[in-house]
């Protein structure tokens, strides 16, 4: 870097600071929208499972009448309304018109009198959350009534009712609540910073080259005594600027958003309050250098893409797949199950997704961290020579 470098670069950051479109994506999206997002998401979401627990569902029972004890051992579930069956049940499930529905074969209360094996059905939607929750209720229920149903039976024949049951088995969670919740919306946080950070970058990048290509301004600085290699690394550091600045802000923005959201409800829901945990300084200086070489890729990327544009519009029209292209990736790191291996750590903006999740939850894989943050740098690089090569070619720089 030279003196002319650093330059263009504080002449771009003045005009850059002037524009409105840039300190609106740089600086209000991560401090203020960014924010009320992701807590107001987050306490929806909350609320929304709250009071589908809350519900009584209704659930109708499907049975010949002839097993009269099924049904009384059904309606002995609480929480949940039973009605009368209907033909026309699966379209009132489908309709969310009732949750579920379960169906007792006929003779079924004989059947297990006689020993004699039979199947009862649970209709329901799948994929709806309450019905989900009511199927889940009636399940566990007859299961409970399965089991107890086996022990009556073995001690009418004076086998012990262990027979059954041999062993129980319990689960217990052994990892600390901050990295339980962590592991379930950590994942949010890498996602929000990653299309911040592409989006921080996307106007200064449009600005610094369709844009004066467009209001004519490009060929004055080209005639200055700078050599064209510099002047494009001015405009990369201040695109760059832009970027990183809207991540760390976005960062920042979502350790104290967590924060106050956790001292706020800090009664709500005590352990189990999905905000219940903090993300660490430790936690915020990884995750902002995992998304360093990130920032030089979407800069060098936006900046080489805009500068083949003729106008502002054009631009925009070329990088709007491009969101696509980062989106899709980013949201992959969100699902459950996807985990690390050496070949996905090669994978661009979804191994920097996966690793920063996993770092916010409070686990670091140091050897797939210098992987990703290796590769990363090496599609950076790369990126950064497209930009400069195409900034020496005179038929982008002056296509008309």
């Amino acid at each position: 870097m030279t003196n002319n470098t650093f330059t263009v670069y504080r002449k771009e950051l003045k005009d850059s600071l002037r524009d409105r479109r840039t300190l609106i994506s740089m600086v209000v999206v991560p401090i203020v929208i960014f924010p009320l997002i992701s807590i107001g998401m987050f306490t929806f979401v909350s609320k929304v499972v709250g009071k589908a627990l809350e519900e009584v569902p209704k659930v109708m029972i499907l049975s010949a009448g002839d097993s009269p004890r099924a049904i009384e051992d059904l309606k002995a579930i609480k929480g949940i309304d039973f009605i009368p069956g209907t033909p026309d049940y699966a379209q009132q499930i489908s309709d969310k018109k009732i949750r579920a529905a379960v169906d007792i074969p006929s003779g079924f209360d004989a059947a297990v009198d006689h020993d004699t094996a039979t199947t009862l059905k649970i209709y329901n939607y799948e994929g709806d959350l309450k019905s989900g929750i009511a199927s889940d209720k009636i399940e566990k229920y007859l299961k409970d009534l399965q089991i107890q149903t086996v022990q009556k039976r073995l001690q009418a024949r004076n086998l012990p009712p262990a027979l059954a049951n041999p062993f129980d088995v319990k689960k217990e969670n052994v990892a600390p609540p901050e990295k339980v919740s962590g592991a379930m919306i950590g994942g949010f946080l890498p996602y929000f910073v990653i299309i911040l950070c592409l989006t921080g970058a996307m106007y200064p990048a449009i600005d610094l080259t369709a844009g004066e290509k467009e209001r004519g301004t490009i060929e004055t600085i080209l005639t200055s005594p700078v050599p064209r290699t510099q002047i494009v690394l001015g405009k990369f550091l201040m695109v760059l600027t832009a970027a990183l600045v809207t991540a760390m802000l976005a960062i920042t923005s979502m350790g104290v958003s967590f924060h106050v959201a956790k001292a706020f409800m800090a009664g709500a829901g005590g352990a189990n309050n999905p905000l219940n945990f903090t993300i660490g300084l430790k936690a915020i200086g990884a995750v902002f250098l995992m998304v360093l070489p990130l920032a030089v890729l979407f800069s060098a990327g936006l900046l080489a893409i805009a500068l083949m544009a003729k106008s502002y519009k054009e631009a925009q029209s070329y990088i709007a797949p491009l969101m696509i292209v980062v989106v899709m990736p980013a949201v992959a790191g969100l699902m459950p199950g996807v985990e690390f291996n050496a070949r996905m750590a090669l994978i661009p903006i979804l191994s920097t997704s996966l690793v920063c999740k996993e770092i916010v939850a409070g686990t670091y894989h140091w050897n797939y961290i210098a992987i990703i943050f290796g590769s990363t740098c090496v599609y950076a690089s790369a990126a950064l020579f497209v930009a400069v090569s195409l900034f020496k070619r005179e038929d982008v720089l002056f296509r008309t």
